[in-house]
Parts: structure tokens; C-alpha cells; sequence
């Protein structure tokens, strides 16, 4: 679009829009006029957008890129209309102007003063990346039941058996053990009463030895019980 100021294309900016990502277009602003002029960018939604410059001075017969990076969204709207719109403002500056000339008092409609306005609407131009998320949705959610295949599989890979093979092992007979025990025992005591007897013994032919010089008949006796508790008690171990 053409004015007396300034030149300005395109006529309208478009985004490749995808999601969650940031895009960028840029505007040309060509000055053919013979003085120098200043220019402001707004938006009706700034904190969608980042303008560089955002303000500056265009030299006669010179041109001037701005970028406009959009910021990255979540959601497309409905049917990728957008409703926001840019404005350019330009007015007629001294020669030599700067940025640093620039006020926002420069900007302000009075009388005597000409203001150029010019608008630009927003245009979303789908990309072939943001059309394509939907497969790869499909691509994600069909591995699932992949991963879920593999985690059933490898939960049922144990086998109770191996707990059951083991079982019988528990079992075993108490009672062989408890009489081999209870025999061991019955020994050792037959042991230590035939080592008492033995020893009384001896005590009882010593005294006798040394009353009488030979064996009396109470010797005899008892040195006779003594061989028949022996006996018997070596007959049962």
C-alpha cells in the first residue's frame, strides 16, 4: 500500500502458524519522499507480539525491515482466523532526525499536523509440521498398547511352580529323628550309670581287701547284683 509518507509491503502480515512454536514475517517501510520521516508500530495485542524496531527514522529514498515475531501458542483459533490487527504510523521529520529524536508527542493528531495511519490484519498460514502433529499423536497413542502388550507378557512370565516344587521339601518325618534321640539319650545315661557302678565297686573291694585280707559273702553279693544291672543295662542299649 502506497501513501505520501511511506511505501509499506505487503499489505498484510501472515505467520506460519504452529503450535508451540514462535514465527516470524517482516514489512518493508520504503521512503520516497525527499525528508526524512518517523514511524511507530502498534498492535492490538502487544503481548502476543515482538516488533524490532518498533519505532525509527526512514531516510529519503531509503527502506526499512521491522520483524514481527509471534509469540508461540498453545491452541490455534477457530478455523485459524485471527482477529489482530497492526498499525503504522508515520509523520514528516527534520533532516537529520534520529531514533533518539522520537516521542511519542510526534505521534498526537492536532491541527495543522499530518498523521498516516495505515492498518494491516494478521494472517495464520498453516504449515505442513502443525498438520502432520495429528499423525504423530496416532503414532504415540499406538504404541501404548505395545508397551502395555510387553508389560502383561513379562507379569505373567513367573510361574507359581517353583514355589510348588518346593513344598515337599518342608515335609519331612520328625518321628525317625525323635527316636534316634531319645536312643542316644538312653545310652549315654546307661554309660555314666555303668561307669558310677564300676567305680563303687572298686570303692567297696578296696575296704573289704583291707578289713578281712579277702572277699566276704556281702562282697560277693553285691559284686553279683552289680554284674546282673550291667548286664541288663548293656542288654537294652
Amino acid at each position: 500500500m502506497s501513501a505520501s509518507f511511506l511505501e509499506i509491503q505487503p499489505s498484510e502480515l501472515s505467520f506460519p502458524f504452529e503450535l508451540l512454536k514462535q514465527s516470524s514475517c517482516s514489512m518493508q517501510l520504503t521512503n520516497k519522499t525527499d525528508h526524512y520521516v518517523a514511524f511507530k508500530v502498534k498492535t492490538t495485542n502487544p503481548k502476543q507480539y515482538c516488533v524490532r524496531p518498533n519505532i525509527g527514522v526512514v531516510l529519503p529514498g531509503s527502506t526499512c525491515d521491522v520483524t514481527v515475531t509471534m509469540q508461540a501458542q498453545r491452541e490455534a483459533p477457530p478455523d485459524m482466523q485471527c482477529k489482530d490487527k497492526f498499525l503504522v504510523q508515520s509523520v514528516a521529520a527534520e533532516n537529520g532526525a534520529t531514533t533518539q529524536d522520537i516521542s511519542a508527542e510526534m505521534f498526537n493528531k492536532v491541527a495543522g499536523k499530518v498523521v498516516e495511519e495505515f492498518k494491516l490484519r494478521v494472517v495464520y498460514v498453516p504449515t505442513t509440521t502443525s498438520s502432520a502433529m495429528p499423525e504423530d499423536s496416532e503414532q504415540g497413542s499406538s504404541a501404548r498398547p505395545f508397551a502395555q502388550e510387553n508389560g502383561i507378557h513379562n507379569s505373567t512370565m513367573p510361574q507359581p511352580v517353583f514355589r510348588s516344587s518346593a513344598e515337599p521339601t518342608k515335609e519331612r518325618p520328625t518321628e525317625p529323628l525323635s527316636m534316634i534321640s531319645k536312643l542316644n539319650e538312653e545310652n549315654r545315661v546307661a554309660i555314666q550309670q555303668n561307669q558310677k557302678l564300676r567305680h563303687e565297686l572298686e570303692l567297696l573291694r578296696k575296704e573289704s581287701s583291707k578289713s578281712s585280707g579277702g572277699f566276704s559273702l556281702t562282697f560277693l553279693a553285691i559284686v553279683g547284683l552289680l554284674g546282673i544291672i550291667v548286664g541288663y543295662i548293656l542288654k537294652k542299649t
